[in-house]
């Protein structure tokens, strides 16, 4: 397993970094090797990934969710991973937003990539073209949920 922690800065408010990440299905605008994903219901979402020439698919779940402060999430199939998102306001108009996933690579690619910490830079340039992607619209997202989904076991 492993731990891959990014960040990046955005020059926008925390509720603009924070809606335009609720919009799972723009992602791949700005994710790398992410072809589709499909929001299903408000905590689970389908998606498919294409990584080293090998096209996968599988279902997460969101397993807590607040306004303005952090996205956290699971897988239910295919690669074993977890993470969340957290958004931190430094003033009116910008964001920190980090990034801290927990990753069991799977198959050859995935390994091989990780090893040689393709996956770190991945992550940090898919946090490079969020930055890139919201600044560039002028500030403006492109949706917002704005539902919380506490923590299982609260």
């Amino acid at each position: 397993m492993s731990t891959i922690t990014e960040i990046v800065d955005v020059e926008v408010p925390v509720a603009t970094a924070y809606n335009q990440w609720t919009q799972f299905e723009e992602f791949p605008k700005f994710m790398e090797g992410v072809e589709e994903i499909r929001q299903v219901d408000a905590t689970h979402t389908h998606w498919v990934t294409r990584f080293g020439g090998v096209t996968r698919e599988f279902d997460a779940t969101i397993t807590e969710q607040h306004p303005d402060e952090r996205v956290a999430w699971t897988s239910d199939s295919g690669p074993d991973h977890a993470g969340v998102i957290t958004f931190h306001r430094l003033d009116d108009a910008h964001t920190r937003v980090t990034a801290q996933m927990e990753i069991d690579p799977e198959g050859f690619a995935e390994n091989v990539a990780d090893k040689l910490g393709v996956l770190d830079r991945r992550v940090k340039g898919d946090l490079k073209r969020f930055k890139e992607f919201i600044e560039q619209r002028g500030g403006r997202e492109t949706g917002a949920w704005r539902g919380d989904v506490d923590r299982p076991g609260l």
